[in-house]
């Protein structure tokens, strides 16, 4: 048994929902007590499955809001004692009106200092906010590929299924995708798959696994699925597999019927 054999990845899924019987659960935490990475692996499980889908919005330090509420109330202070309005002298118009501005000034330093905090303070937020996001999806790919290999059919599901939250999915999701498809035994998990995929159709490793499909896959459905899919393309390479997936006796006839109809235009 190799190193990587040791691992209990694929049961993880399952142990988070309780879903082994009493020696597997007694075998996996007694494994947990021993094994830093697969430990670590189920923490990024319980990770993802209590994900927060969206942040607060940032706000401003409390401590440079009350700072600046606390000068300006001190300066409020300071204009009620410095002018003194008991004359109607041009003099001592004049002098308020010089006190009047250097309180303004003084007044819209305090505000430039609070909105220049509150725009850098926003602006680590911002920063702390994308690097956690980034996280977070690092965190869900794992957890999704671990759930591709479990030996529960709808956990495989599940995991081809959150894949449909990653708009720009690496080349190893891509990878275990078309494995999904081409090699799961279970029908619905290919089935699963298969609608994922169709979404990255432009990707020349999917179009690549979808024309092999039409030579491994035996489910009617899928196979019309994949005909339509690549008939709608017009992808060229796949004329000569569907024309020997017609010319198979146990091919179904509608399937056939789906194919002469994309043939003319893909030839």
């Amino acid at each position: 048994m190799n190193k990587e054999d040791k691992h209990i990845s694929k049961l993880l899924p399952d142990y988070l929902d309780n879903l082994l019987d009493g020696n597997q659960k007694k075998m996996v935490e007694a494994h947990l007590t021993q094994c830093v990475a697969c430990a670590k692996e189920l923490s990024d499980l319980e990770e993802l499955f209590r994900a927060i889908d969206s942040e607060e919005e940032a706000t401003p330090p409390p401590a440079l809001k009350l700072k600046f509420l606390e000068q300006l109330e001190e300066e409020k202070k300071s204009l009620n004692k410095v002018v003194q309005i008991d004359s109607k002298t041009s003099h001592e118009r004049n002098q308020w009106a010089n006190n009047f501005l250097k309180i303004a000034a003084s007044v819209l330093l305090l505000v430039g200092a609070f909105l220049a905090g509150k725009y850098y303070s926003n602006e680590n937020s911002s920063k702390e906010i994308a690097a956690l996001t980034v996280e977070k999806m690092e965190i869900k790919q794992t957890a999704m590929l671990s759930m591709m290999e479990s030996e529960s059919a709808s956990k495989r599901i599940r995991g081809v299924n959150y894949m449909e939250e990653i708009s720009n999915p690496e080349e190893s999701i891509i990878q275990a995708l078309t494995d999904r498809m081409l090699y799961d035994e279970n029908t619905n998990v290919r089935a699963a798959a298969l609608d994922v995929l169709a979404d990255f159709r432009d990707s020349e490793t999917v179009k690549n696994t979808f024309i092999k499909a039409l030579g491994t896959e035996k489910d009617p459905s899928i196979q019309i699925a994949i005909i339509q899919i690549l008939g709608q393309m017009q992808e060229k390479k796949a004329a000569a597999p569907m024309q020997e997936l017609m010319e198979k006796e146990d091919t179904q006839p509608f399937v056939k019927e789906q194919i002469k109809s994309f043939l003319p235009d893909i030839t």
